[in-house]
């Protein structure tokens, strides 16, 4: 079975993101294959903890991967204060004499969002809406990295996550958990200060914001699973994220200086993309006269590059609004319109994209976050539930198709949702040994025995 067979039997994906279908990524040659260790949003430790401890793992892992692409160049990109993480790294790099070079990043936000990781690394700018291949690279998760090489050395399919939980917790923590564990049983893990609380699955910027305790009952651990933060219901975060699009269209009718520092400080505008929130917010008052398309593209077309990292409203704007809401907003109004946008295949980024990095600390200082600031994990907890929900869905694409029925006894790694072969997707396995208790439309429940 070669490398590729191998990855879509394990049922890989991007560990950190969207949950791209690894096995498609890496169907290809690249000059460039980058491991993304910057931990991208603040408060995140999962990568962190993976490098630190398994750092031998990752390194063979990577030479697995550039020896598939013919990549000549393999980098591991973290921030360059994670100090005891870069010397574990440069350690396994010697021991297995490996051409691999690290690159330390500097602490800003979104340092790791893969088109800044290969601008910083390369010096190129990937195409709007674009991939990384389209300028010779492949970028890829710390725990995707060392999932293939559990794949390839162990055979070992994705039944299990380590994540962290922060924030009103006792202390930060990491937990090794099987996929489907339930996210209630992962933050009592952690011993919460508060009872009544609200999570984001994933960080403070681009994670999923759960207020209603019958939510977050239905959430559970999956291949992308990569953090929890537990905060109190009223905190700013949450209250925001319950603003409505069209509260959020009054707001910036009435309220926009056009001060122009969402775009200034937009990390794609800085890579060269076509992208000036400003005048996005600018002609949100026009939306109903406009009649003709092209008029439209040149008033909203903007909107389509924002790739949704929140620095533009939770940072930039002084008067608190929300540009990414509006640029979410008018993508979904311009999907309705069948407007296609022209790309910039070419862009190169701005003489200022260095110096209009924003720091995490004052991110964190404005996100009110400051008070679980600088908190690490240093415990990893394994826990192993009564029962589990693995969703059918974890990643980018079409559902798996269930293959179990109800009473069907499973054991770990077992095949129990099978990619469908029809579009995007990939398998799902059995993380516990247990009786298949339900099969639904959205994923399978398993009890142990």
């Amino acid at each position: 079975m070669n490398l590729i067979e191998t990855i879509k039997e394990a049922g890989i994906v991007g560990a950190g993101g969207a949950g791209f279908p690894t096995h498609i990524k890496l169907n290809t040659k690249a000059e460039y294959f980058i491991v993304n260790a910057a931990e991208c949003e603040p408060l995140i430790e999962t990568d962190k903890y993976l490098c630190r401890t398994f750092a031998d793992e990752l390194i063979k892992g990577i030479m697995i991967i550039s020896n598939h692409l013919g990549a000549s160049k393999s980098v591991i990109a973290l921030k360059g204060k994670y100090k005891t993480e870069i010397a574990a790294l440069k350690v396994a790099i010697e021991r297995n004499n490996a051409e691999i070079e690290i690159f330390e990043m500097r602490t800003f936000y979104p340092a790791g969002d893969e088109q800044i990781i290969v601008q910083q690394v390369t010096g190129k700018s990937i195409p709007e809406r674009g991939i990384p291949i389209e300028v010779g690279s492949v970028v890829d998760n710390v725990g995707t990295v060392i999932g293939i090489y559990e794949a390839v050395s162990k055979q070992k399919m994705v039944t299990d996550k380590y994540l962290s939980v922060v924030g009103e917790v006792a202390e930060p923590i990491m937990l090794k958990v099987p996929l489907g564990t339930s996210i209630r049983s992962c933050i009592q893990a952690a011993n919460p200060r508060i009872t009544d609380y609200a999570i984001i699955l994933g960080g403070p910027m681009m994670g999923r914001v759960f207020s209603d305790d019958t939510l977050i009952d239905q959430q559970y651990v999956t291949k992308t699973t990569g953090n929890i933060i537990v905060l109190p219901k009223d905190h700013y975060l949450i209250k925001r994220s319950k603003v409505t699009i069209d509260r959020i269209k009054h707001q910036t009718r009435s309220a926009c200086i056009q001060c122009r520092m969402c775009t200034d400080l937009c990390p794609r505008y800085q890579i060269g993309h076509q992208i000036k929130p400003h005048l996005v917010m600018r002609n949100v008052w026009r939306e109903n006269s406009i009649k003709i398309n092209e008029e439209f593209i040149k008033s909203f077309g903007d909107a389509v590059n924002c790739c949704d990292c929140g620095l533009c409203e939770m940072f930039s704007c002084p008067m608190g609004l929300s540009p990414r809401r509006v640029n979410q907003y008018m993508k979904g109004k311009l999907r309705e319109k069948g407007i296609m946008v022209d790309k910039n295949v070419n862009p190169v980024a701005r003489a200022s994209v260095d110096v209009s990095k924003v720091p995490t600390d004052r991110l964190i200082a404005r996100l009110n976050l400051g008070k679980y600031n600088g908190l690490h994990a240093h415990t990893c907890i394994e826990l192993t539930p009564d029962e589990v929900f693995i969703p059918l869905s974890q990643h980018i694409g079409k559902p798996a198709i269930a293959i179990k029925a109800t009473g069907d006894y499973v054991h770990i790694g077992e095949l129990i949702g099978s990619a469908d072969d029809t579009g995007l997707s990939t398998n799902i396995h059995a993380s516990v040994n247990g009786t298949v208790k339900e099969v639904t439309q959205t994923g399978i429940r398993i009890t142990l025995n």
